[in-house]
């Protein structure tokens, strides 16, 4: 029992500031990790192979598997290769966050941007109140600092002034890019017809693609997203990866003023079950 105690002394002993520091990134580390993939397929992933190493590795202690403990041993170099490849949209997203939230790369890009004119925020809330009037399903997608030309690329380039009377037409059932997303830049069109990636979030699952689009390339990008169901009618708004129904008029100009005006962050509402919409 002294003999213990001394180890726990000894080994006290030699923690130092240095020592707190390296404990303190690899938990941060560890922590950052779990939050990208958490209600992710990742996340699933992750909990397997912690699961099947822990048990390898008892198995092998226990048995003396010399085969299984030799590839436990050498097993980091296959993860260097494998994580990458396995969760490269985990990994991707958490870059893109990290980008996003850094003063030092965001300040040039927000000194370029100048608030939105009262105008343009009217014809794009008259707009969505119109189509949503006539049940015609509309993805509006507003450009964050995150650039979206690849997305833009993916549809029709229009490059015009944001008009009520444009989106509409656009959205019109009968028009060739009523299916596709529509990329806003300040007070430009970018493009119509646009594909967007869908989320893989599960509590997304029983939602319309239009819905499924607008919370992927949200967890992408720093962008919003205004969908317009074509069943309902109803308005919903999807954030950072989370999606708000049944928005009224004065909501969505209170939104929209937020996102392009103040660029102060803005409490995002969870994503709420499906069903509804």
């Amino acid at each position: 029992m002294q003999a213990l105690f001394s180890q726990i002394l000894e080994t006290f002993g030699r923690f130092s500031l240095s020592s707190a520091l390296d404990i303190f990134i690899v938990t941060v580390m560890f922590y950052g990790v779990l939050m990208v993939v958490r209600g992710t397929r990742a996340d699933q992933v992750l909990r397997g192979v912690i699961l099947l190493f822990i048990f390898f590795s008892i198995m092998a202690a226990l048995f003396h598997l010399t085969m299984v403990d030799w590839l436990l041993r050498n097993s980091p170099v296959v993860l260097l290769v494998a994580i990458p490849i396995i969760f490269q949209p985990e990994l991707r997203r958490a870059l893109e966050q990290v980008g996003r939230t850094s003063a030092i790369i965001n300040h040039p890009l927000a000194t370029l941007q100048t608030p939105l004119l009262p105008a343009t925020i009217e014809e794009l809330v008259t707009a969505v109140d119109r189509l949503a009037t006539r049940h015609y399903g509309a993805l509006l997608v507003l450009e964050g600092t995150t650039g979206l030309e690849d997305f833009v690329r993916s549809g029709v380039r229009v490059d015009a002034e944001v008009t009520a009377d444009l989106l509409v037409t656009i959205f019109f059932v009968h028009s060739p890019l009523h299916d596709g997303a529509v990329i806003i830049r300040g007070d430009r069109v970018l493009a119509a017809g646009c594909v967007l990636p869908l989320t893989d979030n599960p509590r997304a699952a029983g939602r319309g693609t239009r819905h499924r689009a607008a919370i992927g390339i949200t967890e992408q990008t720093d962008a919003a997203c205004i969908v317009v169901s074509e069943e309902t009618g109803q308005i919903a708004i999807a954030r950072a990866g989370n999606l708000l129904t049944n928005v009224s008029r004065d909501r969505l100009v209170r939104y929209i003023e937020l996102f392009y005006n103040s660029r102060a962050p803005v409490t995002e509402p969870a994503l709420v079950p499906a069903g509804g919409l």
